[in-house]
């Protein structure tokens, strides 16, 4: 098979869709869209010019009561079918939903073609139905395994979308090889799967072995019981006695189990009496994002709190620049079967490094029954002498020990480049400054995405963070930083101030709009 789809522009892709999928694709509607279906053999066609770039897509019928073996085939017709051009894989949804056949028939992909495929597989979503309010957790996993290949598409935008979907399949093609998915890695994973299934077959002759001996076992085990019964028949005249004592340690068993008992019902008794505001308190992470203006704080804390419940939206929100955080503010959110509290700052000091202390107040009033993690924000490519700075005046805020309960967090901002370079390249090659920040956090250190373009790799990327925090609190055994400058009374009082002020301007506004 030639692939030349450098020289010649043509794109070659092998569809892997179920017959509902397909027809989606066929109703697509845009006058900027050329697309003109034909049959190939057995297959179907589907040749689309959008922008300059000639994508051939390649179909085969893949229906739903077709065995594994029927499926493996279809799709080895299909991929052979494609002579000219540079061979890709193409995986068609409707409305973000992501099927059990769908899932079965990737397995079926991997499995014929070898993990190898994945690196040259992309994902699109056509969205002219019914749309999932959410992703679940084997889509985000497969678009975290493509590297953020995910692309929606509909009608009144088909032509801009399809060209963005393509732009991602060439930064693929150049990442992992401009010739694509060849023939030779074809008979790499068949050879690999013909080794497999040989080990299969040794394992399971291993296995009849095994089954023998446990039988074996198994008899000797029967002769060896017998052997013991006939002893117990030999120690009957002891059989009295022996049920006497048995019979004076179940009574003290018994004796010993109400205590146990009573004491157990006291602890539950005491239980209840504790305040339920005290036990949900408890299940709360609180977390405080820091950083200097413009680092990104509002930003990551927003994307946090929509992608912990996988909230997938059908219009993504903006992303225009947020304003300048002013004070601070609590937002909470129920995440991996826990409450996280979340507060947001402005800068804690001037810059003269004079600290504000009714901030440093407010941030801890509002992170009670924490803080339990710090999360120090700084800005992909920006990193200037007041950030070299920050670490030693949180430290005079916080103490000492404020590094060891600190997470770093990386927010990329919409930039030039297709993909953003890899955040463990980027610290590799970053200022010993800021080398030294994080070694002193224990090297922990997470990236976010809030750029448009990148916006599907920001699903796994929250879930690694909270990953990450709730692995930070387990290390500390779940117990919260203590400020020693101020007492829990004052901060309690602080947080108690803070939500009167609230309410009251709550009820000015109010008043505002019916005046």
């Amino acid at each position: 098979m030639s692939h030349n789809g450098l020289t010649n522009g043509r794109q070659t892709m092998v569809v892997v869709s179920t017959v509902e999928g397909w027809l989606a694709l066929k109703a697509l509607q845009d006058k900027h869209v050329k697309l003109t279906f034909s049959s190939l053999g057995s297959n179907e066609v589907c040749d689309m010019t959008v922008g300059g770039h000639s994508v051939s897509l390649h179909y085969a019928d893949l229906k739903q009561e077709m065995t594994e073996e029927g499926i493996s085939q279809a799709m080895d017709g299909c991929f052979k079918s494609c002579k000219d051009g540079v061979c890709t894989f193409l995986l068609l949804i409707q409305g973000g939903h992501y099927t059990k056949r769908e899932r079965r028939m990737v397995e079926i992909l991997q499995a014929h073609f070898g993990a190898e495929a994945v690196k040259y597989l992309a994902v699109i979503s056509l969205e002219d139905g019914k749309v999932a309010d959410r992703l679940d957790d084997a889509l985000l996993e497969l678009i975290k395994t493509c590297n953020g290949r995910y692309c929606r598409v509909t009608s009144p935008a088909a032509r801009d979308e399809l060209h963005a979907l393509l732009e991602m399949v060439d930064s693929m093609l150049a990442e992992n090889g401009a010739t694509g998915y060849t023939e030779s890695m074809l008979t790499e994973a068949e050879k690999r799967s013909t080794e497999d299934s040989a080990m299969k077959m040794l394992k399971q002759k291993v296995q009849e072995v095994e089954e023998k001996e446990q039988t074996f076992k198994l008899l000797v085990q029967q002769q060896e019981e017998r052997r013991a019964r006939e002893m117990e028949e030999l120690k009957a005249k002891h059989a009295e006695e022996r049920k006497k004592e048995a019979s004076e340690k179940q009574q003290y068993e018994e004796r010993r189990e109400g205590l146990e008992e009573a004491v157990m019902s006291h602890r539950a008794m005491l239980q209840l009496q504790i305040s339920p505001s005290a036990a949900d308190d408890t299940k709360t992470t609180s977390v405080i994002l820091l950083g200097l203006s413009g680092s990104g704080k509002s930003s990551a804390l927003n994307l946090i709190l929509q992608r912990a419940g996988n909230q997938y939206s059908v219009t993504e929100s903006s992303h225009g620049p947020p304003q300048p955080t002013s004070f601070c503010e609590r937002r909470e959110v129920f995440a991996a079967g826990r409450q996280l509290a979340l507060v947001d700052t402005p800068e804690l000091w001037d810059e003269d490094g004079v600290e504000n202390l009714q901030l440093v107040k407010d941030c801890l009033a509002l992170s009670l029954p924490g803080p339990h993690v710090f999360l120090l924000v700084l800005q992909v490519g920006r990193f200037t002498q007041g950030e070299c700075e920050m670490l030693s005046h949180l430290q005079k805020i916080f103490g000492r020990d404020f590094a060891e309960h600190a997470i770093v967090l990386f927010v990329h901002f919409d930039c030039n480049q297709h993909r953003p370079q890899r955040i463990d390249d980027y610290v590799a090659g970053a200022h010993t400054t800021l080398q030294d920040l994080i070694r002193k956090c224990g090297c922990r250190y997470y990236e976010l995405n809030v750029s448009k373009s990148q916006n599907a790799l920001s699903y796994p990327q929250v879930k690694d963070l909270l990953s990450g925090i709730n692995k930070l609190v387990a290390s500390h055994g779940g117990r919260s930083y203590t400020v020693r400058r101020f007492s829990v009374q004052e901060l309690q009082e602080r947080k108690t101030l803070i939500g009167g002020r609230k309410e009251g301007a709550l009820e000015g506004n109010y008043l505002l709009r019916d005046a």
